[in-house]
């Protein structure tokens, strides 16, 4: 699958085989740690190349229907056995490629296998029901059929997590799919396709092509041979993505940003909401759609929260993710550095208090890498910049409240609504933020950015396309419904 050069070229994976494109082109992914480190080269595809994969893709879901679910569910619990016996070759390429600290990746990829293991166990489960007919003598019943082609579209911040939980689940339903992965993480991409390979997938059910988003992942939302695209990206991507899948009437699904708030109540427990903020905040560098964000805190606890939560944030140590010292790494590339510091100077512009952070860290063993430092805001009001935009990045913003209304009713004020937390011991608080609480996902004495695999997850407003992935809410998107009538 790769050249014998010093930097490896990753290739295209097409009817199970390791391709180059067509194009001949190559593009490097670098390491954000040391950006003068190339991880691998990976191809510059093109429309000819996602033809081809499309082509075996439809090819092969012809036969990989007609296996039974357990049958298809066999390969998935091979992936998992593979995947889990490679944790660390694709955990490391995760964090020389995006950034995030090895043990976050190594626990990304333990999630990964519990996906499929998950998922394999669905071959197994109903897909149907029974309804009683008006006809006494008519037997009615409903079953699911799978869409075809699926496209995978996946970002860059969960390399691994993200694009299992839409394969696994197109493919136990019985499509067949081809990925396009972030170009940022094409390398830790191959790697995870490697371990379906390997499993013995059958030729064509799982392609993979590299490459720009405005060719192959524009082109599988246009191609005719997709039957419906799964996308997590930006809003602005993802509306492009929607709308050309709206023109040719296929599915689609996306799932996009999040301006996730955190409510800390008079009566929270103090240590537990400063940490889980913490946590959900600034790991993997803030770099997550599930991030918190806005930190909104009532008045009575506002300033022993601020002065805990400003100890804390010093005691953070950033580095190289593959350091055990680190405990956050790098932002993924430099232009998300250069959209973190600009964000931080308009903060600052529009007269947000800066109490923590808001550099780049330009330490000698950090000099050559997109390193910023953990960034904390207060006085900051509903109508600023940082406030309303995803920074999808390491800075949060303090905003004091009277009451718990005021603070929902803030919570609220977004265009998002895709995660949420409250840290309360009121029950009443915590009923009417479950209530009112405009988001898909909305958790309560718990950080904003936990999403367990059983679930269903998705967002409110213009965080998704009001889909579900994961869990068993994933038969809704990959299958239609067949209602079946049968007369004696």
């Amino acid at each position: 699958m790769t050249t014998n050069t010093e930097v490896q070229t990753y290739l295209n994976y097409i009817n199970g085989e390791w391709k180059a494109s067509d194009t001949g082109k190559t593009s490097e992914s670098l390491n954000p740690s040391n950006s003068e480190e190339v991880l691998g080269k990976f191809q510059m595809s093109s429309a000819n190349d996602l033809d081809e994969a499309v082509s075996a893709a439809s090819a092969a879901q012809k036969k990989w229907r007609k296996l039974s679910g357990k049958e298809r569910g066999d390969f998935l619990f091979k992936v998992a056995d593979v995947l889990e016996s490679k944790t660390e070759y694709v955990a490391e390429a995760m964090t020389k490629e995006m950034g995030k600290t090895f043990a976050e990746a190594k626990g990304e990829t333990a999630r990964g296998v519990a996906i499929l293991r998950y998922y394999a166990g669905e071959g197994m489960r109903p897909v149907g029901d029974v309804i009683p007919s008006t006809d006494s003598e008519a037997l009615m019943f409903t079953t699911r059929t799978p869409l075809g082609v699926v496209g995978v579209i996946t970002p860059w911040n969960f390399p691994v997590a993200i694009p299992i939980w839409k394969m696994a689940p197109a493919l136990i339903y019985g499509n067949a799919v081809v990925l396009k992965p972030a170009s940022d993480t094409a390398v830790t991409a191959a790697r995870v396709v490697e371990c379906f390979a390997e499993a013995g997938l059958p030729e064509g059910v799982l392609n993979m092509v590299t490459g720009s988003g405005s060719v192959i992942g524009q082109g599988l939302a246009e191609h005719p041979g997709v039957n419906g695209i799964t996308f997590t990206g930006s809003n602005t991507v993802g509306k492009q993505i929607g709308r050309a899948a709206l023109d040719r009437g296929i599915k689609y699904q996306l799932e996009m940003g999040g301006k996730n708030p955190v409510i800390v109540a008079d009566d929270a427990e103090l240590d537990l909401a400063v940490n889980a903020t913490i946590s959900g905040g600034l790991k993997s560098t803030g770099q997550k759609c599930t991030a918190t964000s806005r930190v909104i805190v009532q008045k009575g606890i506002y300033d022993k929260f601020k002065e805990r939560l400003l100890e804390k944030v010093a005691e953070i140590t950033v580095g190289n993710g593959m350091e055990n010292s680190s405990w956050m790494g790098p932002v993924a590339s430099e232009n998300q550095l250069d959209n973190v510091l600009s964000y931080v100077k308009i903060g600052k512009e529009e007269g947000a208090k800066l109490l923590y952070g808001g550099n780049r860290v330009s330490e000698e063993e950090t000099k050559n890498g997109y390193f910023v430092e953990p960034t904390v805001f207060e006085d900051v009001t509903p109508d600023m910049r940082i406030a309303r935009e995803e920074i999808f990045g390491p800075v949060l913003a303090l905003m004091k409240v009277d009451t718990i209304e005021e603070a929902l009713e803030l919570a609220n004020d977004s265009e998002y609504g895709l995660s949420a937390s409250i840290f309360t011991t009121n029950i009443g608080n915590m009923l009417g933020f479950i209530d009112d609480m405009e988001a898909g996902l909305v958790r309560v004495n718990a950080e904003s950015a936990g999403v367990e695999l059983q679930a269903p997850f998705g967002g409110m407003k213009q965080s998704s396309s009001h889909s579900r992935e994961q869990g068993r809410a994933a038969i809704e998107f990959f299958t239609s419904i067949k209602t079946v009538f049968v007369k004696k």
